[in-house]
């Protein structure tokens, strides 16, 4: 592949960013755009081994279906489950240039801000391009002018349709709800309280959300005075992670306390990949944020755009001999996406679940996804409206049916069956653990989101009802042992312990028919065998498809999941025999975490955490020998002295002798990387 690059005039670099196709026909002779900073660059050939430092461009480059020409990206993608295969060359603030040279690119995506690290060590002839994402309409054409350059021009186009459906949806409802506009800040900070400037993508969603935004000046932050604060007075606050830090700094404080979302408890917080980033879920999170902002409004049908009716039914292959159909259904309920797992049986049987107990005569079976847009307004509501509105919309009779229901996306179904001689046992599960995972005997009893674990156990025997009550026990060995063999956290206590389940889980057993009647599902039998391998199969394929967790996950995921930032770890003044600014510590110890020998080191220190915790070992003499060494062979060279950098509290301590071993032999080694 050959580029060109060309400096342009400063007016093409006030573009917002994006990439501009000069040629928007593909590779017949070349393609020619200028990127974000205003550099014209020329492809001859599509890209095939691509890094992407941004993780907005990442997810789209996935979304398009062009995941395997990517070949390295930041720690900061998470999903889909596939980004834990791809090689890792840093984090968006301090990406390795070794690691993206080793990689061998032919082109690599960039934020202007990382310019400055990659342009002195990387070879000239690796292009580096900025395609930017600063505004809603930036992200758009993005996704367009991606799919030419990697030839998936159709998908492209699709998904710039669906965002762009979204947000048609969102001003379609709010004409015909005519809700009454509020003030909505998006929060941020830790130290101060701090929002996202007017002219930031941020407050473009509020307002498409109907929401009425702050404006405290430009930039990407700008800092909130505590008068700013009480005029605005907003009606709704969000934000994403740590921003609850600064909730819980000031929200109990004269003034910060004193606006109506604080004493109304209007305080919402979602996924940072959806807040953070105009890229491909845009249009899903001012959705979102719409139901959040006016929720009271959308139970009124006199307002619905379309009536409640199944929109699509996609039909699923199974072997279960008492199951006569199955099928996904996607139905449409208060103008909101719904979708459903529907199990139709052959006769009326007894089924057992832990959300309605023992119930006879049952003909349909399922799981319902409710999706995040209706979850404050189900919980206002209560389950029983859920249930006769799907039931309703499905067709199915409450007094035959049971079902299961969830915030997993049914699109993320896992089945699985085990087998042995005549007996064989399927499975089928649904997992969200991000925001309510817990574990049990530790954690205490809040309600939270819909994430849950669902699964609905199927024999092709009949089983007693002493086998169905043991079934759930065996069940629930079986799902957690997948979260324990995936390292799933808790919510509670930023990640400390292991999770044993969600808050809300629930499993459905039915009794089924077959050519023998079996008494008994316990771990000693075969059968018990059967439903626990199945059972953990299931949820751990539903985890990696809800979630993108799997064995695999990067060591800084498995940090940020006990509540461990790098960037956020350090005090602000750090040890005075420290001559090394926080940044290149950072950016030092991020590079050490590249390394497999150091990346084990680090699970090391998390498995002998978890150890630790449950007093399994006392002494932890030898541990810190082995940080010490560690630091020595990271310095190359004795350390006369030992410095603690981690001194937050809530970092176990095993995890902080760790962490301050890596600090301590980066410091060692001196100057730059």
């Amino acid at each position: 592949m050959k580029f060109r690059f060309f400096h342009m005039a400063a007016v093409l670099i006030l573009m917002a960013g994006a990439l501009v196709f000069k040629v928007p026909a593909g590779f017949g002779n070349e393609l020619r755009f200028f990127d974000g900073t205003g550099n014209e660059v020329q492809l001859t050939e599509k890209p095939e081994r691509i890094v992407s430092l941004v993780p907005s461009i990442t997810e789209m480059l996935f979304a398009l279906g062009a995941q395997d020409l990517v070949t390295g990206i930041t720690y900061h993608t998470t999903r889909p489950w596939y980004a834990a295969q791809k090689a890792l060359v840093g984090g968006f603030s301090f990406p390795s240039p070794a690691a993206i040279e080793a990689l061998a690119p032919d082109l690599v995506f960039y934020n202007p801000f990382q310019l400055q690290g990659l342009s002195s060590f990387l070879p000239r002839d690796i292009p580096l391009v900025h395609a930017g994402t600063q505004t809603l309409q930036n992200s758009l054409d993005t996704i367009l002018q991606l799919g030419e350059m990697v030839k998936k021009q159709e998908n492209a186009q699709h998904l710039v349709d669906e965002i762009n459906a979204d947000l048609d949806w969102v001003t379609a409802k709010m004409k015909k709800a005519d809700p009454s506009p509020k003030r909505v800040i998006r929060l941020m900070g830790r130290q101060q309280i701090m929002t996202p400037g007017s002219d930031s993508f941020q407050n473009h969603m509020i307002s498409l959300a109907g929401g009425i935004p702050p404006d405290f000046g430009t930039g990407a932050v700008v800092p909130v005075s505590k008068d700013q604060w009480t005029s605005f007075n907003p009606q709704v606050i969000y934000g994403c992670g740590s921003d609850r830090e600064a909730a819980d700094r000031f929200f109990f404080l004269p003034g910060w306390k004193d606006v109506d979302a604080v004493k109304n408890n209007r305080i919402y917080y979602f996924p940072c990949d959806l807040t953070c980033r105009a890229s491909i879920r845009s249009g899903q999170f001012v959705k979102r944020l719409f139901a959040t902002i006016h929720g009271s409004s959308l139970a009124d049908e006199r307002t619905l755009l379309q009536k409640n009716q199944v929109t699509q039914s996609n039909p699923i292959q199974t072997d279960v001999s008492c199951v006569q159909a199955a099928a996904v259904k996607q139905s449409r309920i208060l103008d909101f996406i719904n979708k459903s797992l529907v199990i139709q049986l052959d006769r009326p049987m007894s089924v057992l679940s832990t959300l309605e107990g023992f119930k006879h005569g049952v003909t349909a079976i399922g799981n319902h996804y409710i999706p995040p847009e209706t979850w404050l307004l189900v919980h206002d509501q209560g389950l029983d409206v859920l249930k006769t509105q799907v039931f309703d919309v499905l067709g199915l009779a409450p007094d035959t049916t049971a079902f299961l229901f969830t915030g997993a996306d049914m699109d993320h179904l896992s089945a699985a069956q085990e087998r042995f001689k005549d007996i064989a046992v399927t499975v089928f599960a649904t997992a969200g653990v991000d925001g309510n995972a817990m574990r049990t005997s530790r954690d205490s009893g809040e309600f939270y989101e819909p994430g849950t674990i669902n699964v609905i156990i199927m024999t092709s025997h009949r089983l007693t009802p002493r086998a169905m009550t043991r079934a759930m026990i065996t069940a629930t060995e079986g799902k957690t042992a997948a979260l324990l063999d995936l390292d799933i956290r808790s919510s509670y206590e930023q990640g400390r312990y292991r999770a044993t389940g969600t808050g809300t889980d629930n499993i459905l057993v039915v009794e089924g028919q077959g050519p023998a009647v079996l008494d008994n599902a316990g771990g000693h039998t075969r059968l018990g065998e059967l439903i626990g391998k199945a059972v953990h199969r299931a949820v751990t394929e539903a985890v990696k498809k809800q979630n993108g967790i799997t064995s695999d996950l990067n060591i800084f995921r498995r940090l940020e999941k006990r509540g461990i930032s790098l960037h956020e770890l350090l005090s602000e003044d750090l040890p005075c025999q420290c001559h090394i600014s926080e940044n290149m510590l950072i950016q030092k110890v991020e590079t050490l975490l590249l390394d497999p020998f150091y990346r084990g080191f680090m699970a090391t220190a998390m498995a002998v955490s978890d150890e630790y915790d449950k007093g399994l070992i006392k002494d932890l003499g030898a541990f810190e020998q082995t940080c010490r060494e560690t630091a020595e062979m990271i310095a190359a060279k004795p350390l006369e002295t030992w410095q603690v950098f981690v001194t937050r509290p809530k970092v176990p301590r095993v995890i902080a002798m760790a962490l301050d071993a890596l600090f301590n032999g980066a410091v060692g080694q001196g100057g730059p990387l």
